[in-house]
């Protein structure tokens, strides 16, 4: 069973992404349009596996949506130079930051991966899933849509 629980707004933490462009975790956002962090590790087959299946239909969710992906690396810093390698080889679109010291991860009280949180278009987290079984992506659509017929 995937458990969402509403939680609130994202901390402020920088974080890195893979170009090496500081990012500011609160100012994260998709331009008044939801979106999704998802956090993974290079040793986490879960959260690749996620990560790939998402990849697989996240243009048509783009279209469809206008939604966005941030994928939060929690690999430490010897691991880091290891992540670009992956995302350009698995061929993923998303923006991807580097959690080297895992400061943004504790601040979402995560504890377990992958752990992915969807934001409504005014940067509110209004659901958390953790665990990652086939086809449970279609769960993050179903949510992004509901959110958009809200408004």
């Amino acid at each position: 069973m995937i458990s969402f629980s509403s939680i609130g707004q994202l901390p402020a933490v920088t974080l890195k992404n893979i170009e090496g462009k500081s990012i500011k975790t609160d100012t994260l956002s998709n331009n008044g349009k939801p979106y999704v962090i998802c956090f993974f590790a290079l040793w986490c087959k879960p959260c690749l596996r996620e990560l790939n299946a998402i990849s697989e239909v996240y243009e048509d969710w783009q279209k469809e949506t206008g939604m966005k992906i941030f994928a939060v690396s929690i690999d430490d810093g010897q691991n880091a130079d290891r992540v670009a390698p992956l995302v350009n080889g698995y061929g993923w679109n998303y923006d991807v930051l580097l959690d080297v010291n895992k400061d943004f991860m504790r601040s979402m009280n995560v504890s377990l991966i992958p752990c992915l949180f969807i934001m409504d278009e005014k940067n509110n987290i209004v659901k958390r899933k953790t665990s990652y079984t086939d086809g449970s992506e279609e769960m993050i659509i179903d949510e992004i849509r509901k959110l958009l017929k809200k408004n």
